[in-house]
């Protein structure tokens, strides 16, 4: 073997060194944020599988234009009360038109397993067809027949 074929050999095993050098800090560090993006998809599968949510009541009065629903929180999850959306007939609801109380606590945030949300919407004209509620992780609950 003469100079040239060791010197051309060590050159290009310097150049796979450099490459390699530069290569692997990015492929650690998207293989990490992957990990961690799996990581977070397996924690929002097991809260969906923990969440458990039924409506105990739902009423309409007419008089008042109101609809009261209680929802019970039978699952093993704590929701967001303001992550907590309520369709009527299809429609949400304007903000100012819904109030929310936790066991009675009109200022709570959270809703914890085994309490009763309240929500009361105002504004409603007419007795809806239906009312659906979804939780933040998307877990939802159909209610029909208000009493009204």
């Amino acid at each position: 073997m003469g100079f040239s074929v060791s010197g051309s050999a060590a050159i290009v095993f310097v150049g796979v060194m450099i490459a390699a050098g530069i290569a692997v800090p990015s492929l650690v560090g998207s293989f990490g944020g992957l990990a961690g993006a799996q990581g977070e998809q397996i924690d929002r599968g097991v809260d969906a599988a923990n969440t458990e949510f039924e409506v105990w009541t739902s009423t309409y009065n007419g008089t008042a234009d109101t609809l009261e629903i209680r929802l019970n929180n039978t699952g093993s999850t704590t929701l967001s009360v303001n992550d907590t959306t309520v369709l009527v007939d299809g429609e949400i609801p304007a903000d100012g038109d819904v109030s929310t109380a936790v066991d009675g606590d009109g200022g709570a945030g959270l809703w914890l397993p085994g309490e009763t949300l309240r929500i009361t919407i105002e504004g409603v004209e007419q007795e809806p067809g239906r009312a659906k509620m979804v939780a933040e992780n998307g877990i939802a609950e159909t209610t029909t027949g208000f009493g009204g």
